[in-house]
Order: structure tokens, then C-alpha cells, then sequence
């Protein structure tokens, strides 16, 4: 099974498009991840009509239409995978604990906010993903977002991708 993971998009305020590379990613995916900060709704039902599943939360810059239509935290078993999604996890001081603490459940945690790619896994086992920006970079030096491959409940070849403008 394999994962494609982004997260704030901040359409149309930072891009007007989600980049070229990244929409050639859609039909190869079996699961679209987007871990909030869409801030418009024509990002979600874009990727809800494109991508076979998606899996997806509001951000802190998401108004009521996307909150109304998606939820804070997502929960999703994956070929015996735990995997979740939220926005927000903190201050990056002290997230491995925090995050192991909170979702003690889970597998994998897929989150943004920080437009920072990041992967770790914590004391507990817990993988912490990030896909980063692919629209957004901030003080990163590329926009990026995520692939990986889900198999028999083991996550693998994770991907960091970098997107380079046109």
C-alpha cells in the first residue's frame, strides 16, 4: 500500500496549485494523507475526488467549511498499520514524549504545522512524520512532502521528496 503524505497546503495564499510533481503522485497512491492547513475547500475536494482514499484533519488556519468537514485527530488501521493524523504536536522540545504519552495507540503519526520535514521514532516505538510544505517552505530550503509503503502492518521505504519550483 502506498502513501502519499503532504501537509500545509495553504491554498490559494501560498500557491495557487498544488505543485505539478506532487498531483503526478495522486494516481499511484492507495492513501492521500494531509495533515491540515488546507485553508481552502476546493484542496480537499480536489483530493477527495482524485485519490482512491484520503485521510485528512483541519489545521489551525482552517476556517468552520473545513472543520465542519474534517476532523482534529484521524485514526486509521492500514494493513494492520495504526496510523494518525493531527495538525498541531507542540513545540518540537519534548514531542517524542508528548506525542508517545497522547497517542499511545498508534503506530505512526503523521502531523504539520511547523512546515518542517521530520522523522523520528520515539521511546515507545511511535514514528513521527512530517512531510513538510509542498507550497510553503518558510526557512526550509525546499518544499516537500512524504511517500511510503505500507506492508503487513510495517511501514517502509519512507521518502522525503523534494519540489522544486517550475
Amino acid at each position: 500500500m502506498r502513501l502519499l503524505l503532504m501537509s500545509d497546503t495553504h491554498l490559494p495564499q501560498r500557491a495557487k496549485a498544488l505543485p505539478p510533481r506532487l498531483m503526478a503522485e495522486l494516481p499511484h497512491a492507495d492513501v492521500v494523507v494531509h495533515a491540515g492547513d488546507w485553508v481552502d475547500t476546493a484542496t480537499l475536494d480536489l483530493l477527495e475526488e482524485r485519490a482512491r482514499r484520503l485521510v485528512g484533519v483541519y489545521g489551525n488556519n482552517d476556517g468552520p467549511a473545513l472543520r465542519a468537514r474534517l476532523p482534529e485527530v484521524a485514526r486509521v488501521d492500514l494493513d494492520g498499520l495504526r496510523l494518525g493524523v493531527v495538525h498541531e504536536t507542540g513545540a518540537a522540545q519534548g514531542r517524542e514524549r508528548r506525542c508517545a504519552e497522547r497517542y499511545p495507540d498508534l503506530d505512526v503519526l503523521v502531523f504539520g504545522h511547523s512546515h518542517i520535514p521530520w522523522d523520528t521514532t520515539t521511546g515507545t516505538g511511535l514514528r513521527l512524520l512530517n512531510p513538510g510544505s509542498p507550497t510553503d517552505r518558510r526557512r526550509q530550503p525546499h518544499h516537500t512532502y512524504m511517500t511510503a509503503i505500507v506492508t503487513d502492518g510495517q511501514l517502509t521505504d519512507v521518502t522525503l521528496h523534494r519540489v522544486d519550483p517550475d
